[in-house]
């Protein structure tokens, strides 16, 4: 039986590990931390209506269900030449037929980053939003600014449907506790069309959110650097904040920056349409998967939970049937799409695009508990407690 490691413990590297146990393959999964974290449903964690822990699977719960082996260590170096990988612990691991790199992406630096806070960060800035949040409710009244970064050596490595999400969901708190008419809600990015690449339709919808809901709107123009009192503009312009939330846009990882493995521009893991990666002109025994890969195709593709689960699927399709000596390999691009429940805490809005259509729908009420719902099925179909749905 052939041994294989996975680094992550993402979306992209627990199911790789799932479903490369399912082929029977011995596997080691190596995360820094714990827990598999469930992003999409923790902008609930800083508004209460979730606790850290709802949106949290314990990584040893994951092991003894799918029967691989777990590594809680950080990744600190990779190198392709050798076929070894080391780790912070000072352990050098080389034991492995093929490796699957899915260690998510680093984030862009931007000037006072530190004065902001991001629903797309580490795991532990949920809470930290939550007491922020918190904090400006007792406070009374206050400029509350949401925003999102693009990065220009990637246009993939864009994340702003959270962004959204947390301003409605925020803007449904304070509702609640009739406080909202005492705070001002802005949303703010340096593209002049945030989430164009949902399609026109959405872009127009969000339009219609925007001025139903009073939420101003700060576009077009590029960010300076980050105050702890508002965001300052390329021409000197300075957006008033108390409290500001920024998902930064993706970038290569560190690791895989410093490694021999070959790039893009932005540090990304370049890969071919099988998420294999080929060195000097030849298939390797590594594979990337998720946000750590550069993924090629539409000017509007970007890195989702969905696309790393069909990109793990495939790599362990990929890896047996090229140790059977078959040729039906799996790519990704044909499934690439921007497939979303934006939630707003009182509702939510079906998103999806592909090459053929884009559309948003609106689904008031039970729109939320459908995403809701899903948060559940996740958490427990991965523990093997619920049937999967194929495909997902």
């Amino acid at each position: 039986m052939k041994n294989v490691l996975i680094l992550g413990g993402g979306f992209a590297g627990i199911e790789s590990a799932i479903y490369l146990r399912k082929a029977n393959y011995n596997v080691t999964l190596i995360s820094d931390r714990d827990y598999f974290y469930i992003y999409p449903t923790s902008i609930w964690v800083p508004t209460k209506e979730s606790s850290f822990d709802d949106v949290c699977v314990d990584l040893n719960a994951l092991k003894d269900a799918h029967g691989f082996d777990l590594i809680i260590d950080s990744v600190e170096a990779i190198s392709a030449k050798n076929n070894t990988v080391s780790l912070k612990s000072g352990k050098t691991i080389t034991e492995y037929d093929y490796l699957v790199v899915a260690m998510g992406a680093s984030k862009m630096k931007h000037p006072g980053l530190e004065n902001t806070l991001s629903i797309c960060g580490a795991p532990e800035q949920s809470i930290l939003l939550r007491d922020k949040l918190e904090e400006i409710v007792n406070k009374g009244s206050g400029n509350i600014c949401f925003g999102f970064g693009g990065n220009p050596k990637d246009s993939s490595a864009v994340r702003g449907g959270p962004a959204f999400e947390l301003l409605f969901n925020v803007h449904n708190y304070l509702k609640k506790k009739k406080i909202r008419q005492n705070y001002n809600l802005t949303f703010f990015a340096p593209m002049e069309e945030p989430g164009k690449r949902m399609g026109s339709q959405a872009l127009k919808m969000m339009d219609v959110f925007f001025n139903k809901l009073n939420i101003d709107k700060h576009f077009g123009k590029k960010i300076k650097s980050f105050e702890n009192d508002g965001i300052l503009f390329e021409d000197n312009t300075k957006l008033s904040s108390d409290f500001t939330m920024f998902i930064s846009a993706g970038d290569g990882h560190d690791v895989i920056k410093n490694s021999d493995l070959p790039t893009n521009e932005a540090g990304f893991v370049k890969v071919n349409d099988y998420c294999n990666v080929v060195i000097d002109d030849k298939i390797s025994n590594i594979y990337a998967v998720g946000d750590v890969a550069a993924l090629e195709g539409y000017d509007w593709r970007a890195k989702q939970g969905h696309i790393a689960e069909v990109m793990a699927r495939n790599v362990a399709h990929n890896i047996e049937a090229r140790d059977k000596n078959k040729t039906d390999f799996k790519g990704y691009n044909e499934h690439l799409n921007i497939l979303c429940v934006m939630d707003s805490g009182d509702g939510a809005a079906f998103v999806y695009r592909d090459e053929k259509k884009a559309f948003m729908i609106p689904m008031p009420i039970f729109g939320h508990w459908l995403k809701k719902g899903w948060g559940k099925y996740c958490k427990y179909s991965k523990l093997g407690k619920i049937p999967r749905i194929p495909g997902m």
